[in-house]
């Protein structure tokens, strides 16, 4: 009985998962490719916290029951400590750009409709922004991609009306050009570029989760492209229909929510008690993983994931685990949960040393 109240009382062993978004990941730089990687994380460790650009797949999704989709800036504020993610079931509100035409607007419409009537999900409603979002999209020298929304203030008045009328959650479909320039679409379409939309959508996300302390996240309206035979697999989940919004409905539906207030034993979840983060070794740059290199939690950075930036674990003077692959970095979750030392898996091991 000893033994077994110890397994009980044991802390969930929890791993953070992060693929910066707009930075030309090779893996988690396109709808939904990252979801194998979370899936298998989900099976090595008791708890995995992500987010929605690991998630998000389009029409296609994979709930995990073990896995928190969070917010890049509730990300942000979570591995600075300053906000803990309490497990919730939401009410959703949708936020549609005003500039979505008719027909476009009722095909995502009845997608909300479709996550109701087939997956249950609780939606209480859709706003028109009363102006055009206007939502521009950008590209910085290094590649990554990155946007302005000239009207934030309109997105941000729907979004304070929905949560009056009772939403915990905020799912935003803002109208995206479809004009993204001939050789910056090819390459993404073929595997090869940068996702250009995704810098634009964080600003629309982090703009409501700064402002209002609630889970959000985008889906971009655009019209269906026309077939291509040779789309690369990788993005293959972006040629699907007509909307982008079942997996963002999907994972705000129980998206946790933020607290300020630490209260011990009240099932909130902070970001001392993330073991292990584990992002591309070229992408050490953000803040939630600066964050977690100040702290106990192990850094482990995957080589083979290429992306845009240039910002190694080195450069920043970050004491890192490095692997080649997301497998072998599992296998690091796996023997850091079973309490051993990596050194035992190495062909040669030193002897120990006397200590002064």
């Amino acid at each position: 009985m000893p033994t077994l109240q110890l397994f009980l009382n044991q802390r969930p062993y929890t791993v953070a998962l992060i693929v910066p978004t707009g930075i030309g990941a090779s893996m988690g730089g396109y709808a939904g490719d990252a979801i194998p990687i979370a899936k298998a994380l989900a099976a090595s460790c008791d708890r995995l916290i992500t987010h929605p650009n690991v998630m998000n797949g389009a029409q296609m999704y994979w709930p995990l029951p073990n896995t928190l989709y969070v917010e890049g800036y509730a990300l942000d504020r979570f591995a600075a400590g300053t906000w803990g993610l309490q497990p919730a079931k939401n009410k959703i509100g949708i936020v549609f750009d005003r500039a979505i035409e008719p027909d476009l607007l009722q095909r995502h419409i009845q997608a909300a409709d479709a996550a109701r009537a087939t997956l249950g999900l609780d939606i209480t409603g859709y706003i028109l922004t009363d102006e055009p979002l206007g939502v521009e999209l950008k590209t910085a020298d290094s590649g990554a991609s990155w946007g302005t929304v000239q009207r934030l203030d309109s997105l941000l008045r729907a979004a304070d009306r929905l949560i009056g009328q009772g939403a915990t959650a905020i799912a935003v479909v803002a109208r995206f050009p479809d004009d993204l320039g001939v050789e910056v679409l090819q390459a993404y379409r073929h595997g090869q570029g940068v996702d250009p939309l995704a810098g634009a959508e964080a600003v629309i996300s982090h703009a409501i989760v700064r402002e209002f302390k609630v889970p959000c996240a985008h889906a971009p309206a655009l019209l269906p492209l026309d077939l291509d035979p040779e789309i690369s697999s990788r993005s293959a989940a972006e040629e699907l229909g007509y909307t982008f919004l079942p997996c963002v409905l999907v994972g705000l539906s129980k998206a946790p929510t933020f607290t300020t207030n630490y209260q011990a034993n009240s099932g909130a979840i902070w970001g001392a008690s993330v073991d292990a983060v584990i992002v591309p070794a070229s992408a050490c740059g953000g803040s939630a993983l600066l964050s977690f290199a100040a702290s106990k939690t192990k850094i482990i950075t995957v080589a083979e994931n290429h992306t845009r930036m240039s910002v190694y674990p080195a450069d920043l003077g970050i004491s890192a685990i490095s692997v080649s692959s997301y497998l072998e970095a599992i296998g690091v979750v796996i023997v850091d949960r079973a309490g051993m030392s990596l050194d035992s898996f190495k062909p040669q091991i030193t002897s120990l040393q006397q200590l002064s």
